[in-house]
């Protein structure tokens, strides 16, 4: 019975949290109102934007416009929406692709490229994951987590060098 003098309290509604477009799967920890996973520390770039040159900082980006150049998130997750396209090289923790993204991309953790995602280029990473659908075209690197060179410096394969020859 509804009591006047008590406030109301609006219900709850279900979460969407595990919940994937795709009819009959669900990816465990993927919430379709925030990609990105951070609440509310993850920035935006709406459809209409258009951004040239390099994005560097210390939060979420989710990108449903145009980015062209570099960017570089490396404790964070860049989630590239639907209408997002990307021509970058893209170093974050985890990058998930719902786009386009044409380049390189690196990630500490992982790279999810999901079924209506199209990804053109190198990936090192410590896990993919692509779904049935996805497009994917490039090489895949498989790094372990945290695997370090004795100096500090993260894991690159050293160039080959040939001894020149005297004639």
């Amino acid at each position: 019975m509804w009591k006047p003098n008590q406030p109301a309290t609006p219900p709850t509604p279900p979460s969407d949290a595990g919940r994937s477009t795709t009819p009959g799967t669900t990816t465990p920890g993927f919430d379709a109102r925030n990609p990105a996973g951070a609440p509310g520390e993850q920035a935006t770039i709406g459809k209409s934007l258009v951004v040239k040159g390099e994005i560097s900082g210390a939060e979420s980006l989710y990108i449903d416009g145009k980015v062209e150049g570099s960017i570089n998130l490396p404790g964070n997750r860049v989630t590239v929406g639907r209408n997002g396209q990307v021509a970058a090289t893209i170093l974050a923790r985890e990058i998930v692709v719902l786009g386009k993204i044409r380049g390189n991309c690196q990630a500490t953790d992982r790279v999810d490229i999901r079924a209506e995602g199209s990804l053109t280029g190198d990936v090192i990473a410590a896990r993919i994951s692509i779904e049935d659908g996805a497009f994917f075209k490039g090489g895949i690197d498989i790094r372990k987590p945290g695997a370090e060179a004795k100096n500090g410096q993260p894991a690159t394969p050293a160039p080959t060098e040939t001894p020149a020859t005297e004639a």
